[in-house]
């Protein structure tokens, strides 16, 4: 498996800008960079994360059932190292973050096994989290 891999970048809606800022600086702990009065730059585990402020939207959140659990569609996050995840699933417990789908391991045991937790930003943007027991086996089949 390549493991260097390009940072990403990706650009989100927030209609509620400061509280999206304190989200990610002190929930996640996620180092601010630059920012104006409409967006700022978070480094998100190593990758470019941008909020930017858009009008609130008032459409539901779709979901698509996976494990018997309703996993938000779209949704974004990051592949972390197994114990960092159970870390950081402390950490946000700790935190009152209030989790879509608990941390759970799927596929215990089997080719992926995985750890995996959603939960949503004051925006209503749905971030998963996940760790591979092996990580070489990210894309296995």
């Amino acid at each position: 498996m390549n493991t260097n891999i390009a940072p990403f970048h990706l650009a989100i809606p927030v209609h509620n800008l400061e509280e999206c800022r304190t989200f990610y600086k002190e929930i996640l702990n996620c180092e601010e960079g630059r920012r104006s009065d409409h967006w700022v730059d978070f480094n998100f585990f190593g990758h470019q994360l941008v909020i930017h402020y858009k009008a609130k939207n008032k459409e539901d959140i779709h979901t698509n059932a996976v494990d018997g659990k309703s996993v938000p569609v779209p949704h974004f996050g990051v592949v972390l190292p197994w114990d960092t995840f159970h870390d950081l699933s402390k950490t946000l417990a700790n935190k009152n973050v209030d989790f879509i789908i608990e941390p759970y391991i799927r596929f215990k045991g089997q080719t992926g096994e995985q750890a995996t937790m959603f939960f949503l930003d004051p925006a209503g943007n749905a971030l998963e989290f996940k760790a591979f027991k092996d990580l070489n086996q990210l894309f296995a089949k």
